[in-house]
């Protein structure tokens, strides 16, 4: 049998099953009586027969049982195609993005809540370095992407999305942030701590270095960098935005520096072709929201 069953003998043989003669499936199809008649003759020459033929009605043989199941799934799939390409409604669609895991710890429940308040929406989220979301983005695992510089590549697009600063977190009752209360707390450190600590470190305390405190611990899970620091185990350098969504606020406490080291964020996209309709609904809908506005964003 080939393989490559053709679609139109697969959508006369369903309009026969389906309306129980050759004449209506004619007038269904709008063909004649003899072309689909003729469509049907090409299928069974391929699989063998498929329908025994009475005067009143025809009934499927097992062969045309499962020919008839294949006819409608790929009725389905390209049912499910026509949609996917129209692409018009926001709230059904997959969302999928990749971004650092600080943003992540606030952009992913908001995208969750997207995901509430329209089910039709499915929200897909990778927590990775630059490198890394930009080869997602590129292979098409992610359509969107957050990076902490602005990628030169002509297949990319991108926009500045925010502005972070890093922030010098110190436990709630540490009201001393000098250099001689520093050493004595010791640093908390993570899989980016101790280049966010330099370059921090280097404005409020010039001259000293990173590598001169000693380290009191070290975690690779961003949402848990600052529970030591809430147990009074150390300080920290870390992303407003993972400070801001830290849960227990009133255990740490941010030492304001001026003037501040901020970081821009990007948002990325294939150049080559448009945002579906629910990314690009998403996009705008989490600029609308407040949840930027504690973390340097960008003027619109």
């Amino acid at each position: 049998m080939n393989s490559d069953l053709n679609p139109a003998w697969l959508r006369a043989f369903a309009a026969v099953c389906d309306t129980g003669s050759f004449t209506r499936a004619a007038a269904m199809l709008d063909l004649t009586q003899a072309a689909v008649s003729q469509q049907v003759q090409r299928l069974e020459a391929e699989c063998g027969p498929l329908l025994i033929r009475r005067t009143r009605q025809a009934s499927l043989t097992p062969a045309g049982v499962k020919v008839l199941a294949h006819a409608r799934d790929m009725a389905q799939a390209q049912a499910r195609l026509r949609l996917a390409l129209a692409d018009h409604d926001p709230y059904t669609g997959q969302i999928s993005i990749a971004c650092p895991g600080s943003i992540g710890l606030l952009l992913y429940p908001r995208l969750l809540a997207l995901q509430v308040a329209h089910p039709g929406l499915s929200v897909s989220y990778r927590a990775a370095p630059t490198t890394e979301i930009i080869t997602a983005v590129l292979a098409s695992r992610a359509e969107l992407g957050i990076v902490t510089h602005q990628p030169d590549d002509e297949r990319l697009k991108s926009e500045l999305f925010a502005r972070e600063s890093l922030c010098l977190v110190v436990p709630a009752q540490e009201h001393d942030a000098g250099w001689t209360a520093l050493m004595r707390l010791g640093y908390i450190d993570h899989p980016d701590g101790m280049d966010m600590g330099r370059r921090l470190l280097a404005r409020v305390h010039p001259g000293r270095r990173i590598d001169q405190l000693p380290v009191r611990g070290f975690t690779n899970q961003i949402g848990t960098i600052l529970d030591p620091v809430a147990r009074g185990l150390g300080f920290t350098v870390l992303p407003r935005f993972a400070v801001q969504a830290y849960p227990r606020q009133q255990a740490i406490r941010v030492v304001e520096t001026a003037p501040p080291v901020v970081d821009s964020l990007w948002l990325v996209c294939r150049a080559e072709w448009p945002l579906s309709a629910s990314a690009a609904w998403a996009v705008e809908r989490l600029r609308e929201q407040d949840w930027l506005s504690g973390a340097d964003a960008p003027s619109p």
